[in-house]
Formats: C-alpha cells, sequence, structure tokens
C-alpha cells in the first residue's frame, strides 16, 4: 500500500462514467460557476461603487460576496477540468491547497455570517446605538477577526491532515479534496480518531455560533413585531430574512456533511451534501441577497444603465 511519502496525486470521484454526461456536467458546472462569478461580482461591484451602500450592512455583504467567489472557485474549477478532459487526478499540492483554501473560506464565512447577525440585532434592537457600535473601525476590526480567525484554523488543520501517514490507496470519494474524505485515507485509526475530535470539536464551536445568531433573531423579530408601521415590519423583515435563510441552508448543510452517522454515508448522499454546502450558497446567495433588498437593486440597475455623458454621443 502507498504511504503519504510516496503519493504524488490523487483521484477525485468521477461525475460519470461516459464521455456525453461528463461533458453535460462540464456545462451545467460551467453555467452554475459562472452565475456564481457574475453574481458576486455585481454585488461587490454594487457595493463599492455605490456610495449609499458604503453601511455596515452593505460592508459585510460584499466581504460575503468575496468569500462566496473564492470557495467556488476553490473546487469548481478543477471539477470542470476533469470532466472536459475525462480524468480524475489531481495533484497532492493541489489537494492540499483545495483542502487550505476551502476550510479557511468556509470558516471564516461562518464567523462572518454570525456577525451580520450581531449587526442586524444593533441596528433593530438598539438603533439609537448604532452608529457607535457598529463605526467603520468596528466593521473592518470584525471583518478582520473573520479573515484572520479563518485563516489560522485552516493552516492548523491543513497541516494536520497532511503530516497523518496515508495508507489506504489515493481515491478520494468526493468531486474536491474534502477534509474528511482525505482523513479516511490515514494509516492509523488514532490518527483518525484525533483529528475528527478536532473537527467535531470545530463543528461545536460552529453550532455555537448558530445558537447565537437564533437567539439574535428572536430578539430581532420580537423588536421587529412591536414596530406599529406595517411598512417598518416590512423593511426590517426584508432586511433579516435573506441572511437567516442563508444562514441555514449553510450551517444545516455542513454540520450534516461531517456529522451524519456512517450508516447513511454513500457517495451519492456525500456528493449531494457537498454541492449543497460548497457550491449553492455561492450561487444563491447573491439572488436571495439581492430579492428582497430594494437599495440593493437600484444599485444593480444603476449598474447596466448607461452614463449620460457616454448616451449623447
Amino acid at each position: 500500500m502507498p504511504n503519504s511519502s510516496s503519493i504524488s496525486e490523487f483521484l477525485l470521484l468521477a461525475l460519470a462514467d461516459t464521455r456525453q454526461l461528463q461533458l453535460l456536467h462540464f456545462w451545467l458546472l460551467l453555467g452554475i460557476y459562472l452565475a456564481a462569478l457574475l453574481g458576486n461580482g455585481l454585488i461587490s461591484t454594487a457595493v463599492a461603487c455605490d456610495h449609499r451602500l458604503h453601511t455596515p450592512m452593505y460592508f459585510f455583504l460584499l466581504n460575503l460576496a468575496l468569500l462566496d467567489l473564492g470557495c467556488i472557485s476553490t473546487t469548481l474549477p478543477k471539477a470542470m477540468a476533469n470532466a472536459l478532459w475525462h480524468t480524475r487526478h489531481i495533484s497532492y499540492a493541489g489537494c492540499a491547497a483545495q483542502v487550505f483554501f476551502l476550510l479557511f473560506l468556509l470558516s471564516a464565512e461562518t464567523f462572518l455570517l454570525t456577525m451580520m447577525s450581531y449587526d442586524r440585532y444593533v441596528a433593530i434592537c438598539k438603533p439609537l446605538h448604532y452608529g457607535t457600535l457598529m463605526n467603520s473601525r468596528t466593521c473592518a476590526t470584525m471583518a478582520a477577526a473573520a479573515w484572520g480567525t479563518g485563516l489560522l484554523y485552516s493552516l492548523m488543520h491543513t497541516a494536520n491532515t497532511f503530516s497523518i501517514p496515508l495508507c489506504h490507496g489515493n481515491v478520494v470519494d468526493q468531486f474536491f479534496c474534502e477534509m474528511a474524505q482525505v482523513l479516511k485515507l490515514s494509516c492509523s485509526e488514532s490518527d483518525y480518531l484525533r483529528e475528527a475530535g478536532i473537527i467535531d470539536f470545530s463543528l461545536s464551536l460552529v453550532f455555537g455560533c448558530f445558537v447565537f445568531i437564533v437567539v439574535s433573531y428572536v430578539q430581532i423579530f420580537a423588536a421587529v413585531l412591536r414596530i406599529p408601521s406595517e411598512q417598518g415590519r416590512h423593511k426590517a423583515f426584508s432586511m433579516c430574512l435573506p441572511h437567516m435563510f442563508v444562514v441555514t441552508l449553510f450551517v444545516s448543510t455542513l454540520m450534516f456533511a461531517y456529522l451524519k452517522p456512517s450508516s447513511l454515508s454513500s457517495p451519492s448522499l456525500d456528493l449531494v451534501v457537498a454541492v449543497l454546502y460548497s457550491v449553492v450558497p455561492p450561487t444563491l446567495n447573491p439572488l436571495i441577497y439581492s430579492m428582497r433588498n430594494q437599495e440593493l437593486r437600484d444599485a444593480l440597475r444603476k449598474l447596466w444603465e448607461i452614463p449620460s455623458h457616454i448616451r449623447k454621443y
């Protein structure tokens, strides 16, 4: 059996057996990838260019769009290349890079979503103190903390995962290098259980973030229901419901992917769950956040308008 020192590449899960289906998967993944690039790119551009969106909520949304761009760019391009060129290979360094960047971006996104819920809590429950509590320096510090914590977390896990001897082949049962699938190749069960224990502890922190978000939204919804005007309640709900939907989809699928019992594990189910937490949120987040947000829709509409000094020519 090969050990980690002799492994120079890994074999990823093939999405299809026939050439026709592989090409179909390539075009499907390409469409999803371009949609995610377009949606998150438009949101990033709109927030950066429209001074009316230079507020804490949209600052965090800009960071979320950048994280989503990085997340989907970590997994889909390699899957598309493998489907197009009829191969399953990924280099050892490429696999380690996928694990590192995916852990970095997903963990940073978890912390950022938690901070976004705090921002909504302060905006609705403590509006008179919002300018003080959520000033530009505080927002920048919170965003930097999310990115920095994700970076340190990913460095620790990636270094630990790829320092474990691997001797159960080089076949990864996923369309990208997922840490849980790489760990299944470890020689020692004790090494696998030790790293799995660290993952479980990390997921407990994720669950803690989710509880914080839920508690924040319980208080937010209680405050919203006390707003006398129907227009005020509608505006508050339009700001909060998209975020709650994104958080629920992201956290539930991520936790199910790593906490589901082994009896439920199968290549097809693992593939569906991986798509749900790594591909679906980056693709749908721009639509979810812009669908009920008039300010963002207006900013996006302005991006498509021809400036007057160009139109007169």
